[in-house]
């Protein structure tokens, strides 16, 4: 977790077993990605008020492709589409549409739960 993981409010990752990121990242054959990636970001968790890593579907759901990326707008610590322009709040928790297709389709991102491990750091898990 000290090497890949998100400790400060909006630091934030995207692992993708597919693209091989982050490059060093020890993929093996039980590590999955989601469909387009995971997002981890360190921010708000809306069920315990409280700071931690909150992970998504790095894919954007207007796009529903794989192989679009969300990316991080610096300015608004914003998840952003690069193909529709839809923007999506991750740091409270909830991953909803702030602007875009997204929002007029009502489509937020799909959320996976980390839960913490013995040693300190996070499993992120779909259910």
């Amino acid at each position: 977790w000290n090497t890949y993981g998100v400790s400060g409010v909006g630091d934030y990752r995207i692992f993708s077993r597919e693209k091989r990121l982050p490059a060093n990242f020890p993929y093996n054959a039980n590590t999955f990605t989601g469909f387009g990636g995971v997002l981890l970001v360190m921010g708000l968790d809306a069920a315990t008020a409280s700071y931690a890593p909150l992970a998504f579907d790095a894919a954007c759901p207007v796009e529903r492709r794989a192989d679009i990326t969300l990316t991080i707008d610096p300015s608004t610590l914003d998840a952003v589409c690069p193909s529709c322009g839809s923007h999506y709040n991750v740091l409270n928790g909830a991953g909803g549409p702030s602007s875009g297709e997204a929002l007029s389709q009502k489509l937020g991102l799909t959320t996976y739960k980390c839960r913490q491990n013995a040693n300190g750091g996070y499993t992120i898990t779909s259910y």
